[in-house]
C-alpha cells in the first residue's frame, strides 16, 4: 500500500498504467516463443519444423514434445558435434522436419547437433 507524504495510507499505484503482474501483459507468451523457438530451436515454417537449438554447452541432451498442425512431434536431441536428423528412423537432409502426411498422429525425431 502506498502512503502519502504524511504517512496516511492511500490506494493506487505510484506509476499509474504499469502492469504489476508481468504474466498478465503478454510477457509470458513472448517468453514461451523466445524459449521454444530460439533457445530450444523448434521453429514452425511453411516447409515443416526447423530444428536449430542454441543451448549452452552444458546441455548435452534434450527431449521435446510439441503438437503442431494436429500432429504430436516427439523430438530427442543430443549434442554430438556432428549434425544429423532422422524422422521416424529415416535420415533427412538439413534441419527441417517435413510436414507429416495427413492422418499421421505422431512423428519421432532424432537430432544430433
Amino acid at each position: 500500500m502506498n502512503r502519502a507524504g504524511d504517512g496516511t495510507p492511500r490506494s493506487g499505484s505510484p506509476t499509474p498504467g504499469e502492469g504489476k503482474n508481468s504474466w498478465l501483459t503478454g510477457t509470458a507468451a513472448w517468453t514461451f516463443v523466445d524459449v521454444s523457438q530460439y533457445l530450444l530451436g523448434v521453429q514452425p515454417t511453411f516447409d515443416g519444423l526447423r530444428l536449430e537449438p542454441h543451448l549452452p554447452a552444458q546441455f548435452t541432451e534434450l527431449h521435446i514434445e510439441r503438437e503442431w498442425r494436429g500432429v504430436r512431434y516427439v523430438i530427442d536431441a543430443r549434442r554430438t558435434g556432428k549434425a544429423s536428423l532422422t524422422v521416424d528412423g529415416k535420415p533427412v537432409s538439413g534441419t527441417t522436419v517435413p510436414i507429416a502426411a495427413p492422418g499421421t498422429e505422431e512423428v519421432h525425431v532424432s537430432l544430433n547437433f
